[in-house]
């Protein structure tokens, strides 16, 4: 049995929560969440779903619109490990995987989990590290383990990376390898708060920050069980052929294409929005919801006046639903 199969079969065992209980879960982190951040219900749903997908997410924007704050109250939300990794140009791989270090009192060498060992992992500007650095995280995002000096060890279960990366400073910054940008199952943008939403921000910070009084609202067990809920979502055969057509359109349209990877990536995707919206089963809808957020990423097209994105809504305009 494959790594993959087995995690499968891992995931299928579990306790499921009924999908009400599921979404009901979803939205009380959304709900507590909210009362850090302002203006960003989307993203906040688009975390969630990765995470309950099984997958990794990525968010890309110019400094200063709550990147990093938006994860940290997400790892505060549930009552799991949270590690920051903030990745420099000096940043070695080991410092993220773990190293075996010497023990003069046993004469042994002991592992030391670096912080990649954690149930939410904050990757802080990742693209400020070389692309050595950034391939540490590669086993790990695909696989849930980590092999250093030939040892393999299984990371904590939920496992999952949240990464950010500026836009801006290109000439200081590393562009990810395309085999990472791949793992991740979303790329978001937050970009700026209308007014409104600014105004409410300025007035929940202008004493103590709300995140410090920010307390968790679910448990580790509870979340794992929504994601085997996630697991058993019905996807009937046509839409998992909408999906095929999907991709194929992108490898007919692009450069490079959406891979396998990412319509197993769009499927789960569909399946958690399926369960945020109180159902068992996946619609068209879900497949088109998630879409632009799962696909776009992975696209690199044939001239630079297109984008992925365009690719996307080209897509989905021209494939038919049967």
């Amino acid at each position: 049995m494959t790594d993959a199969e087995t995690t499968e079969a891992e995931v299928s065992d579990r306790t499921a929560l009924p999908v009400s209980d599921a979404a009901a879960l979803s939205e009380r982190i959304t709900e507590n969440v909210e009362r850090v951040i302002v203006g960003h219900h989307d993203a906040i749903e688009h975390i969630l779903i990765a995470m309950l997908a099984r997958g990794h997410l990525l968010l890309e924007d110019v400094p200063g619109v709550g990147k990093t704050m938006l994860a940290r109250s997400i790892a505060k939300s549930v009552d799991g490990s949270f590690k920051r990794v903030q990745f420099t140009p000096d940043l070695l791989p080991s410092d993220v995987t773990g190293v075996n270090v010497f023990n003069q009192q046993t004469r042994e060498f002991e592992f030391q989990p670096g912080p990649v060992f954690a149930n939410l992992v904050l990757g802080d500007e990742i693209n400020r590290a070389p692309p050595k650095t950034q391939s540490s995280l590669l086993e790990a995002m695909e696989e849930q383990q980590v092999t250093v000096d030939g040892v393999t060890r299984d990371l904590p279960d939920p496992f999952t990376v949240v990464a950010t990366q500026n836009d801006v400073e290109q000439g200081r910054t590393y562009d990810l390898p395309v085999a990472e940008i791949d793992r991740f199952m979303k790329k978001l943008r937050l970009g700026y708060p209308d007014e409104a939403a600014e105004t409410d921000l300025l007035g929940r910070v202008a004493g103590r920050h709300p995140i410090e009084s920010l307390e968790p609202v679910a448990t580790v067990e509870e979340l794992r069980q929504a994601r085997a809920t996630v697991a058993d979502v019905d996807v009937a055969e046509p839409v998992r052929n909408y999906v095929s057509r999907l991709a194929a359109y992108t490898r007919n349209h692009a450069q490079l294409g959406v891979s396998p990877r990412g319509s197993i990536a769009l499927l789960r995707a569909a399946q958690a929005r399926a369960v945020l919206s109180d159902r068992d089963y996946v619609v068209p809808d879900d497949v088109q919801t998630e879409a632009p957020t799962v696909l776009s990423h992975r696209i690199v097209t044939q001239s630079g006046a297109q984008t992925g994105g365009a690719v996307v809504e080209d897509a989905l305009d021209a494939v038919a639903v049967e």
